[in-house]
């Protein structure tokens, strides 16, 4: 791994392979957008998508590129990106490849928070997406305040997330029994998990939230890193561990929570990218910026195979990323089970 040094003395490692496969997953990511930019009713070549974005379309495919699809896949990517980057840090901090947001029950709390609004206060969407945000807050807070003894420590944050992904998943079946037929229908279609009908009043604010979340977690990378060796390894080389998770936990809770709220709880994203990238990139830890990466091109990707997988029919890309997502958990678990870890 070779070291890179500035001229003001800063030395940083460079880790080729990592490199390799960040780059190769960013193009994939791009070249996916390109593409499903042009999928649809009004087909669009690669070529004329990449001339269309660079101003020079016709007047028809200007509309239908930057008004109606870019939005889409813009937030097809932030979401992937949020969730994936979310899903390295939690399991970096438990130290377990189930610590994912799906498992441990913030993405519960933030449909918890939206279904709340939805249901009992009939409130727009912008109102949904806050009291998705401040579901997923309220959830965060609730795991970590109980899972907290002497210190927050792997598998006890997965078990008081577990539970607690359970009492949400009753509080949000109870919910949705007792809402009318109208608010059920809308709170089942928020729940599957959509990107159909997104526009640029979603990109915004996720990506304001991306801009400022995402560098704090990648500046609190190496000390995050050292965690993973234990408390007192940690401690030994300066680090302050629970200031560290309890940041990096903040952080991705929110990222959560914003993905959540620009897209409904897509499902396993957040589990699946950071393994798929740390297999790639053959890291001894969970690498945040690949996961980012693996995550947004997973999610482009699956909304793509979502629009064509049932002929003119489309269904949401929750159901897509659910069902290879609960093929991926069911390994995953066999797995860690033939290892002994579980």
């Amino acid at each position: 791994m070779p070291a890179v040094r500035t001229r003001g003395g800063l030395s940083l490692r460079l880790d080729a392979r990592a490199a390799l496969v960040c780059a190769a997953l960013l193009l994939a990511g791009l070249g996916v957008s390109v593409v499903l930019i042009g999928t649809g009713d009004f087909r669009i070549a690669p070529l004329d998508v990449l001339r269309t974005l660079t101003g020079h379309g016709t007047p028809a495919e200007e509309f239908v590129v930057r008004d109606l699809r870019l939005p889409r896949v813009a937030v097809g990517l932030l979401v992937g990106a949020a969730l994936g980057m979310a899903g390295a840090a939690f399991q970096s901090v438990s130290r377990n490849p189930l610590g994912s947001p799906d498992v441990i029950g913030f993405g519960q709390g933030s449909a918890a928070g939206a279904l709340v609004v939805i249901v009992l206060f009939k409130g727009t969407a912008s109102q949904v997406a806050v009291g998705s945000v401040a579901g997923g807050l309220l959830t965060g807070l609730a795991v970590y305040l109980l899972a907290w003894k002497r210190g927050v420590h792997g598998y006890r944050l997965v078990l008081v997330g577990i539970g607690a992904s359970a009492v949400l998943s009753a509080v949000n079946s109870y919910l949705l029994v007792k809402a009318d037929y109208v608010d059920a229908a809308r709170a089942v279609v928020w729940l599957t998990g959509s990107l159909d009908g997104r526009d640029w009043d979603q990109v915004w604010p996720l990506l304001g939230t991306c801009a400022v979340l995402m560098p704090l977690l990648l500046w609190q990378g190496p000390a995050l890193r050292l965690t993973e060796m234990g408390d007192d390894t940690a401690r030994g080389l300066g680090v302050r561990v629970e200031r560290v998770r309890l940041t990096a936990v903040l952080a991705a809770v929110l990222l959560t929570a914003s993905a959540t709220a620009a897209a409904g709880p897509v499902a396993f994203i957040a589990l699946t990218a950071p393994q798929l990238a740390r297999r790639l990139t053959r890291s001894p830890g969970v690498g945040l910026l690949p996961s980012a990466l693996m995550g947004a091109a997973l999610l482009v990707t699956a909304d793509w195979a979502a629009q064509r997988a049932f002929g003119s029919g489309q269904v949401p890309v929750g159901v897509a990323t659910g069902v290879l997502g609960g093929g991926y958990l069911l390994w995953l678990l066999v797995t860690e089970r033939r290892a002994g870890r579980i």
